[in-house]
């Protein structure tokens, strides 16, 4: 049996969709708007990133009661890839509430233990995402970071064999290049919200010479989800 299919951990992961579902569902119909009003994907990203570059943590700060987390259809496939990946270190970029990281956190009990680092850059959420895998009994396996990727990820202990990045949208190379020399042949990165407009991310993982086979995935179309494997 899996630790989604009963017990504490789906327990969890419901009430937190439930929440979630309430939270964000202004903002949700905010993007709704922008779209009805005729403002294209690349104008709304444009704004998002200029909204990082002027203060990234000001930016996020805002959102500091959203939980934009994955669906749980996304989630049980970050659950498959930690699974089939046989993962023992699991790097996640961007913890939010924890959602994500339950289902990566699952997959490690299920395989009978690991290591998941995630980092957070607001405080708040952070301490209530420990809360989150506390009460899913996963936190002894799950290390959060707060503050910027950049300085959290530096040291991470050794091979990572899988990757999510889900944090802000101008740190996904970044923080790949920061753990590049951490990762084997066959490592995966899930990227989410990582939209082909004029996306240097997607340029670099989607270009053979740099060491990567990459490709948008159907799963949740429209959200930006690309996997990608090392192949160097």
């Amino acid at each position: 049996m899996d630790s989604l299919s009963t017990g504490r951990v789906a327990q969890t992961l419901q009430r937190l969709f439930n929440e979630a579902e309430q939270a964000d569902r202004a903002l949700m119909e905010q993007f709704t708007d922008a779209e009805t009003s005729g403002q294209s994907l690349g104008e709304v990203l444009g704004e998002h990133l200029a909204g990082e570059s002027r203060d990234l943590r000001g930016f996020y700060r805002g959102y500091v009661d959203n939980f934009l987390n994955v669906t749980p259809e996304y989630g049980r496939f970050l659950y498959q890839c930690a699974r089939v990946r046989k993962a023992k270190r699991i790097v996640e970029f961007g913890t939010s509430m924890g959602v994500s990281t339950l289902y990566l956190a699952a997959a490690l009990r299920d395989m009978g233990g690991g290591h998941l680092i995630g980092t957070e850059l607001e405080p708040t959420k952070a301490a209530r995402a420990q809360v989150n895998l506390e009460a899913a009994g996963l936190a002894d396996l799950v290390d959060i970071r707060v503050g910027d990727a950049r300085e959290t990820l530096v040291e991470v202990g050794g091979d990572v064999d899988l990757i999510l990045l889900d944090g802000a949208f101008s740190l996904y190379l970044p923080v790949l290049k920061l753990l590049e020399p951490h990762l084997k042949t066959g490592t995966p990165i899930l990227a989410e919200n990582a939209f082909d407009h004029d996306n240097e991310y997607l340029a670099y993982v989607r270009n053979p010479a740099n060491g990567y086979f990459s490709q948008a995935i159907p799963i949740n179309a429209g959200r930006g989800n690309e996997l990608t494997v090392v192949t160097r």
